[in-house]
């Protein structure tokens, strides 16, 4: 699928406007495609103030190799869950990072506050 097809459209690739993100699982997705791209201010972007790094330091050895979206969950208007499965891969080997992601509506727009990470 290309990029603008899912989620390009809500990454700050360019110096023009970009859409918000209409759920938190459009969220997700977006922000896996940025950690593919290494779009950092993307990232530190949608993050929520109260939980936002400073900054973020990504590997660029780290090859993102595929993504699974195994639940969202509104939880109510402005709160969502949202479990998924990252592969990728890290010095010739293969990881996976399964996490419950929480997310936060707040002026119209849905924000990464943290989530739960299961081995």
């Amino acid at each position: 699928m290309p990029l603008h097809d899912c989620c390009g459209r809500f990454l700050l690739l360019d110096a023009g406007e970009t859409a918000p993100a209409p759920d938190a699982e459009h969220l997700m997705r977006s922000r896996y495609t940025a950690f593919t791209l290494q779009h950092t201010a993307y990232l530190l972007a949608t993050w929520h103030l109260s939980t936002r790094p400073t900054s973020l330091d990504l590997d660029d050895q780290t090859r993102w190799l595929g993504l699974e979206v195994r639940a969202h969950t509104p939880l109510d208007d402005t709160h969502s869950e949202v479990e998924f499965v990252a592969r990728y891969r890290e010095q010739g080997r293969g990881h996976r990072l399964h996490e419950r992601s929480r997310f936060v509506k707040e002026d119209g727009r849905w924000w990464y506050v943290d989530g739960d990470f299961q081995e």
